[in-house]
């Protein structure tokens, strides 16, 4: 008998006002089971929550969560949802050897005691990027521990890999039981992201890394002195919202400094995004909490994870690239770009039989099928001992590439025809020779092959190829702004490497991240790009300005790390963005790119407190209950008091201007913020540019001095309009105080409502 759907259960959040507690129990656990009890007799308890949010998880029919809602202290009742994950030269092109110790063998203690927690995929804790030699005893206030499960034991941990622990009840909850013949039920990491994305944080040094000979060198975290401590929330790439937050509860308890989020979800307002609200928690304790924008770019108002207390990191590239060139039988060379493992199985050292895919069709089957090398479209007679045009619109690459070999293929040119990544083109490393080139040289490619039927051609590996100009660049795939959720708040927050990231990797899983039916290869270092790799070079680094400035709180890294990245290269010029090869934009890259060295000693931070956020709720009109909910206890604004989304002491403007009463009269903006002075004495004077001249900006005072460390100096930003806009127009500029020595730099994005 099928279910209806008032019987079907689904999972569900719980967010409980604990100072409601009746005085008969004695403690909430109790409590929240007696809630439960009193709706359902079946409902079984998936978590209880003490520090992310107060509350549980568990799963419950329709009408059960109608009674859930009904009883006396329950807040909210969220569905549990599933997040996803957002899927080396780096430290020496962020400057960090300028670091003097960065990188030294001896590890300092301040480095050494501060903790990154990740939330992810797992660990392979055999990996040389997790090697604690030189190490000294674990930091005594971590209070983890390594837990155990398939092919992993207490001994997996060690000093730098001080902490792994796993979280399944809510994948189940939305999957039925994991089969442990198909995935590690422990922290072990059986498909790659997270043993990339921690090493990328903080993995310690290892000579010779690289993939297949492609990035060779030194791969190293951006705090390699720094411990790791991994919360494996994330399952065939699914993450339950309950696990999150089960995860982010113990993660506060066992005492991170950083809680690294690779992952996310559709964007909320904060009273609906449970992770927001756990991030709030996390903000509270002094943990800084770093988030992947999201790799929907480049479509406006894509960013996600944009809480004003978690720091938003989107993606840029490297100066580096894997080039590999299609050579026609015409004399002409088109570039592209691959990391197949050239070394192991060439391509024959002559022109090759050239065909595209769309001229190999199989019998009954159509034309789309063929040109995209999908599964049984291509004729083996016309495809064996030859190179294969296939057209690439963001399906899978190893498909293709099984498709062309298993048919006697030799070699396989890709052309991207996805438009909404523009001509971006990121490499693979195929089971087969091959190379991904543009739109643009497809194209030309095509039309070699369709006028000559006797076309030939081969693809010539270049490995890798350093000083790439312009970098970086914004990343196509990086979420971007505005805020759709508060548009006066500016995000992304920043952007950092995200693109070709050399990193360690799980030998449970193949490079390309399929399946080992199709390919049974495994590496100890891979070569991926998302949002996911430029989160953790911000915790990474965020994590060194924790270990210079243990007393810092949150907001001040985040301001540390925002006002000193860079917009413009070394000659002057404005970032690019790859969607376009036109110049970036706040909405892209939010304050620039980050630049670790300026960051260890900004000169002055905007500091933010947990009042200043309360103070921001009030300013969006929350009621009484959103706020409870997002701040875990009751919290009055007062009614005598004009609050202000453009007061909250942000380091970047996002400036929105609406309709004035008087529509005949210049519209006035107001932006207060404060400085803090966290460096010599010193006085600053300010500068603005904007590239729209219907705004004037005026900046009152004009000079700050400072005389003592802590000391803090208020300014207030007048932005004026002379006229209304359409709502899709935009302006963009910047504000920099500076003492000479120091630059303390600020986006502006200004917009009409």
């Amino acid at each position: 008998m099928v279910k209806s759907t008032e019987d079907q259960k689904s999972g569900s959040i719980v967010l409980v006002s604990k100072s409601q507690m009746p005085a008969s129990f004695h403690h909430h656990g109790v409590w929240y089971e007696s809630i439960l009890k009193s709706i359902s007799d079946s409902a079984e308890m998936l978590y209880t929550y003490n520090n992310a949010i107060h509350g549980f998880s568990t799963r419950i029919t329709t009408k059960e969560t109608r009674l859930l809602k009904s009883q006396i202290g329950v807040l909210k009742v969220f569905p549990d949802k599933q997040y996803k994950i957002h899927t080396t030269r780096t430290p020496h092109f962020l400057g960090l050897d300028k670091i003097q110790g960065t990188f030294l063998e001896t590890r300092s203690k301040a480095g050494s005691d501060v903790i990154v927690g990740l939330l992810d995929t797992g660990v392979w804790p055999e990996s040389k990027s997790f090697d604690d030699t030189g190490f000294g005893p674990i930091p005594s206030s971590w209070k983890g521990k390594c837990e155990t499960g398939t092919n992993f034991t207490t001994s997996n941990c060690n000093k730098k890999l001080i902490g792994a622990r796993f979280y399944l009840k809510g994948h189940e909850s939305f999957m039925g039981r994991l089969d442990e013949s198909k995935g590690s039920i422990s922290p072990r990491d059986d498909e790659g992201h997270g043993t990339h994305t921690a090493s990328t944080a903080a993995g310690s040094p290892v000579q010779n890394a690289s993939l297949y000979g492609y990035a060779n060198g030194t791969a190293r975290g951006m705090a390699p002195s720094a411990r790791v401590a991994m919360y494996k929330v994330c399952w065939n790439e699914s993450c339950a919202v309950s696990d999150i937050l089960a995860a982010i509860d113990q993660a506060i308890i066992d005492n991170v400094n950083i809680i690294s989020i690779s992952l996310g979800g559709e964007q909320s307002e904060y009273y609906d995004d449970p992770v927001a609200i756990a991030a709030f928690s996390a903000m509270e304790h002094g943990i800084i909490v770093s988030c992947s924008a999201g790799n929907d770019g480049p479509v406006p108002g894509s960013t996600t994870n944009i809480a004003p207390w978690m720091t938003t990191v989107g993606a840029g590239t490297l100066d580096r690239d894997f080039p590999a060139y299609v050579s026609l039988g015409n004399g002409k060379h088109y570039s592209g770009v691959s990391l197949y493992n050239y070394g192991n199985n060439p391509l024959p050292n002559h022109p090759l039989p050239f065909i595209y895919a769309g001229n190999a069709s199989k019998e009954r089957s159509s034309k789309f099928s063929s040109r995209l090398c999908l599964p049984d479209s291509l004729a083996p007679e016309k495809v064996k001992g030859k190179i294969v045009l296939c057209d690439y619109e963001q399906d899978s690459r190893i498909e293709k590439g099984n498709t062309v070999k298993s048919i006697g293929g030799l070699g396989m040119v890709l052309a991207n025809n996805a438009a909404a990544e523009g001509d971006e083109l990121l490499p693979d490393s195929n089971i087969l020779p091959e190379t991904l080139v543009g739109s643009k040289e497809g194209n030309a490619i095509k039309q070699y092959l369709f006028s000559n039927p006797k076309a030939t051609g081969t693809i010539v590996f270049q490995g890798t190829k350093l000083g790439i100009e312009p970098s970086p660049v914004v990343a196509s795939f990086s979420s971007r702004g505005p805020n759709v959720i508060t548009p006066k708040i500016l995000k992304p927050d920043l952007i950092a490497p995200g693109v070709n990231i050399l990193a360690a990797y799980s030998r449970n899983a193949s490079p390309t991240d399929s399946d080992s039916d199709s390919d049974d290869r495994r590496v100890d270092f891979n070569i991926i790009s998302g949002t996911s790799m430029s989160c953790p070079h911000v915790s990474g680094l965020a994590a060194l300005v924790k270990s210079v400035h243990p007393d810092w709180s949150p907001a001040m890294i985040r301001s540390a790390l925002m006002t000193t990245s860079y917009t413009t290269y070394m000659n002057g010029q404005p970032l690019f963005d790859s969607a376009n090869n036109k110049p970036a934009t706040p909405f892209d890259y939010g304050a620039g790119h980050v630049d670790p060295v300026p960051a260890l000693s900004p000169g002055l931070v905007y500091d933010l407190t947990v009042d200043d956020y309360l103070s921001f709720l009030c300013a969006l009109n929350y009621t009484a209950n959103d706020i409870e909910v997002v701040a875990r206890r009751k919290y009055k604004c007062d009614p005598n008091k004009q609050y202000s989304v453009t007061n909250l002491n942000y380091p970047s403007f996002a400036v929105v201007f609406e309709k004035a009463l008087d529509r005949n009269g210049p519209t006035n903006v107001k932006h207060m913020r404060t400085l803090t002075n966290v460096g010599p004495a010193g006085t600053y004077k300010v500068s603005v540019k904007l590239d729209i001249p219907d705004v004037k900006i005026s900046v009152e005072p004009e000079v700050l001095s400072f005389k003592e460390t802590n000391e803090k100096k208020s300014y207030i930003v007048t932005f004026s309009a002379a006229r209304m806009k359409p709502k899709d127009h935009y302006g963009f500029g910047r504000l920099e105080w500076s003492d000479g020595k120091h630059v303390i730099g600020s986006p502006i994005a200004i917009s009409w409502a």
